[in-house]
């Protein structure tokens, strides 16, 4: 489903990425795991096509994606991938319903259709009951469900999710481990993590661990 062969990122002189590949398929749940500084969030970015790569190639559904022009990769990003940040950037301006919308909006989707789906995604989490808050009347544990269904919203391929539950407490960050291991089982959802907690890894389907650019066994 998503392909990296050869990725190459250098900062200045810096070699951040050093030939990195990885292949996940539909409906698996991959978790990077390594120290700070590894390359983990830089790699992330790159395969979430939010960043290039100095070499290598990025392919989605046997589409290479790294060499479409910038209005044609926000349009595919847009459409086929969602994300989940440690922190959550939720718009404060913006109810709970409203910036779960957000993506569609751009996408040019119907409000009304936009506003029942992304109810229906907020039942599944179980923050429905929260649909008309601002997101600092909201828990950390209900902005991150916020944010998984804003990230859902335009039915993406794949979610990449970057220290997910870094910001939450034990409880909060189990029953966000769990609730991807729902969408998996339910939705068919693929997820990418980054993370430093070994229990979500530990969760996954394949854990890949990353150490000053590369992937070690």
């Amino acid at each position: 489903m998503l392909k990296g062969n050869n990725i190459v990122k250098f900062y200045g002189s810096l070699e951040v990425l050093k030939g990195v590949d990885i292949n996940i398929s539909k409906g698996e749940i991959v978790s990077i795991v390594g120290s700070s500084g590894a390359g983990k969030t830089t790699l992330l970015h790159i395969l979430g096509s939010l960043d290039s790569p100095d070499k290598g190639e990025i392919w989605y559904e046997g589409n290479r994606i790294d060499t479409l022009k910038p209005r044609e990769l926000a349009a595919f990003r847009n459409k086929n991938i969602g994300f989940v940040f440690q922190f959550h950037h939720l718009l404060p301006e913006f109810t709970a319903l409203e910036n779960v919308c957000i993506p569609g909006w751009i996408a040019g989707k119907k409000t009304k259709e936009l506003e029942k789906k992304a109810m229906d995604l907020l039942v599944t989490l179980g923050v429905d009951h929260r649909a008309a808050h601002k997101p600092n009347a909201l828990s950390g544990g209900e902005q991150q469900r916020i944010a998984v269904a804003r990230a859902l919203i335009n039915d993406p391929g794949i979610i990449f999710a970057d220290e997910p539950t870094g910001n939450l407490d034990s409880s909060n960050a189990n029953s966000l481990h769990h609730l991807f291991q729902e969408l998996r089982d339910k939705l068919n959802q693929t997820f990418l993590i980054v993370t430093h907690n070994e229990e979500l890894a530990s969760m996954s389907d394949r854990v890949l661990h990353m150490k000053d650019g590369k992937f070690c066994e």
